[in-house]
This record gives C-alpha cells, sequence and structure tokens, in this order.
C-alpha cells in the first residue's frame, strides 16, 4: 500500500498556480487524491491542501519552489495520528470527552499525557490508561509552575497541547514556545461576562443564546486566531444550572470539532484568523 501524504502551500497568488504545481506532483509520480484551494483577495495570499499518493523525493520541495513566488510556505505532511498533551483543572466534561473519544479513535491523535494543577482528574484519566501528571501551583509564580509543566512536556515531544477548561493564564515564554500549536475552548459569553460564575451571569442577563470558541492561543488572551464556535439557543424556562449543563455540552462538541479540523491539516493561520478547509 502506498504511503499517503497531505501537502500544505500558502504563497503570494499568481495566475496558473494551480497547473503549475499539479505539473510538479506529475512529474515526481505524485497522485492527487483530494484538493482544495483558495485565494484571500485582500492580501492575495493563496492556500492550498492536497492529499497526495506515492513516495515524495528529496527534490519535490525544490521543484515546489522554483513555481511559487518568494513569499512561501511549503509543509509536507505524512497522514498520522497527531501527538497531544492535554492540561486541564477541576472541569471534567471536555476531558472526559475527548478521553472517549481516544479510547474509540474519533479523533486522529495519541494522548501522550494528561497534565492539571488539582489531582481530582486523575481517576478519570488513569481509568482510560492515559499517563496522569499532578503539578500543583501553590506557593509557586507562574514562571515556576511552568517550568515544572514543561519538565513533563518537552520529553512527551507534542504536536499539539489542549486546554480542556485549563484555568490558568499561560505566560508568554510558554506561548512562544509552542507558537500556533496551543487550543483552547471557553464559553463565547467573553467579553459579555467574564470573572466568576459566567452562565449565573447570562441567567440574570436573560440571554437567548449561549455558545463555546475554540481558538489557538496566543499573548492577548482569549483573543487567538478561531477554528470554531457553535451555538445553541435557550429560553426562560432555563435555570443557571440548566444553562451551565448545556454550555458544557456545547463547549466539548466545539473543542471535539476545532480539534478534528486541526489533526486532519485543515486550518491555516493567517494573520490573527484562520482559513479552513471543511
Amino acid at each position: 500500500m502506498e504511503n499517503r501524504y497531505r501537502l500544505l502551500i500558502a504563497t503570494e497568488d499568481k495566475k496558473g498556480l494551480i497547473h503549475q504545481i499539479s505539473g510538479v506532483l506529475f512529474r515526481h509520480n505524485l497522485n492527487i487524491e483530494i484538493n482544495n484551494e483558495f485565494v484571500e483577495t485582500q492580501f492575495n495570499r493563496f492556500f492550498m491542501r492536497t492529499d497526495i499518493g506515492g513516495e515524495p523525493t528529496d527534490s519535490l520541495f525544490n521543484d515546489l519552489r522554483e513555481v511559487l513566488l518568494p513569499d512561501h510556505q511549503i509543509k509536507l505532511i505524512k497522514k498520522h495520528k497527531k501527538r497531544v498533551v492535554i492540561l486541564a483543572t477541576k472541569e471534567h466534561h471536555c476531558l472526559g470527552d475527548l478521553l472517549l473519544r481516544y479510547k474509540y479513535s474519533e479523533l486522529d491523535f495519541d494522548i501522550c499525557a494528561v497534565i492539571s494543577n488539582y489531582n481530582s482528574l486523575r481517576s478519570l484519566s488513569e481509568s482510560f490508561g492515559v499517563e496522569f501528571h499532578f503539578v500543583p501551583h501553590e506557593s509557586l509564580s507562574r514562571e515556576e509552575h511552568e517550568e515544572r509543566l514543561l519538565s513533563i512536556i518537552v520529553p512527551l515531544n507534542p504536536e499539539y497541547i489542549v486546554l480542556a477548561k485549563y484555568m490558568r493564564i499561560l505566560t508568554p515564554q510558554f506561548v512562544e514556545i509552542y507558537k500556533e500549536r496551543v487550543i483552547n475552548i471557553h464559553h463565547s459569553f467573553l467579553p459579555a461576562f467574564i470573572g466568576a460564575n459566567p452562565y449565573k451571569q447570562a441567567y440574570d442577563r436573560g440571554v437567548k443564546i449561549i455558545g463555546a470558541t475554540a481558538h489557538f492561543v496566543n499573548n492577548n488572551l482569549d483573543e487567538g486566531p478561531i477554528i470554531a464556535q457553535s451555538v445553541l439557543n435557550v429560553n426562560h424556562t432555563y435555570s443557571a444550572q440548566d444553562m451551565a449543563q448545556a454550555g458544557r455540552d456545547v463547549e466539548k462538541q466545539t473543542l471535539a470539532r476545532a480539534l478534528r479540523l486541526v489533526f486532519d491539516d485543515r486550518v491555516f493561520i493567517f494573520h490573527n484568523k484562520t482559513i479552513i478547509f471543511e
């Protein structure tokens, strides 16, 4: 069975680009199985995601570079399960959903470990055979706590870090190490309902929709490039507790959808937004 690869290209657009790229692949005896492309007209930026069959040679990149304009990015990814570390705090719903999907291979990933600043989710993680690390934060500075996290994370060599309701703000130094590889989920009330008890605030305000947003983490709190968003209608019959439960449901569904897109290499980050081939 031949190997399967995914080619990702981002470059300045020009006429005939798809023809030129496909010509290079043809000359390398590579078969295009699925192809998606998009031109962002404001910045004249071309994006292409191509599933290919065959075995690329070392000269493929050089031949592709010859047909692209100088400002370009090329990635060739052999299809594989992505290595992931999950950070959590106390809430179980997102972590539990990811563990179930991991057990039944519903997402294309391997969970290397779960790390939490509380010990309450240990039994949940270990019941799925996943390594759990308890790294308490009390009496430590944020930087000291992250040093302990990194002492566990770095040897595991994850491709992505997932914040499954991890309720601590990461330092710029941590974010830079895993730039564009940290994914967070939060309720979509921000910035309208911030701080403690957002669902109680939403209930008191009488909101009619609740939702969730999954995004990449950058150094601006909850302002990283958005991957997926979902909303759910609610009404006056919902108590604050009902809203919180509905919110938990939409959070885990939105996070899973975002991770499916990322793990399937369907997401390009461009400026502070995303180009997504669904």
